[in-house]
């Protein structure tokens, strides 16, 4: 258990007696979670600066009050969740995974990214957002979908990965690229 002198020293001092919650992460590559040099880890530090968490071997400790402790438990839960089914975490991922969780009634972290499109060259395509994962659902269940957005969303390449998919499970015989007839702006 930490002690209090621990927590001033991080700049926080707790309104209660310290909380700790063990997790355990059983069948997962400890890199694979916390990233080269813990880089992952100093993420979900950042997103949860309430929490000390220290870890050994395995085993992850989380410490500090009861709510941050449990959201930062959550968070950490869903990283394990995404690592067993083989997605690779990356800084913005856990980043983005943090946001999902504070977001009431967005999806879990490990159902967005959790779902591969296609795999190429041994890098998998999938959605890393909510909104990513609400455009390919709908490229799935419907004939066309206009997919209306700010650049760089990842709204052509989903929808390349979703055709090349279905070409690839031959559901299309093939793929037609068209553009524009005007100019846009």
């Amino acid at each position: 258990m930490c002690s209090r002198a621990a927590f001033r020293s991080r700049g926080s001092v707790p309104d209660s007696e310290p909380v700790t919650r063990r997790l355990l992460a059983d069948g997962v590559a400890m890199v694979r979670l916390l990233g080269p040099q813990d880089r992952l880890l100093r993420v979900v530090e950042r997103a949860h600066p309430d929490v000390q968490v220290l870890v050994r071997g395995n085993e992850i400790t989380l410490t500090g009050d009861e709510d941050p402790v449990a959201r930062a438990a959550e968070l950490v839960e869903e990283l394990l969740q995404m690592t067993r089914n083989g997605v690779d975490l990356d800084a913005a991922g856990v980043a983005s995974s943090a946001r999902m969780l504070r977001t009431d009634g967005s999806p879990r972290p490990s159902e967005v990214m959790g779902e591969a499109i296609l795999s190429s060259r041994g890098k998998v395509i999938r959605p890393k957002t909510a909104g990513q994962k609400a455009y390919v659902d709908a490229i799935e269940e419907n004939t066309i979908v206009f997919g209306i957005g700010p650049a760089g969303t990842g709204k052509t390449y989903l929808a390349m990965a979703k055709a090349v998919q279905a070409l690839q499970r031959k559901e299309v015989s093939r793929i037609i690229l068209t553009r524009p007839a005007v100019e846009a702006g």
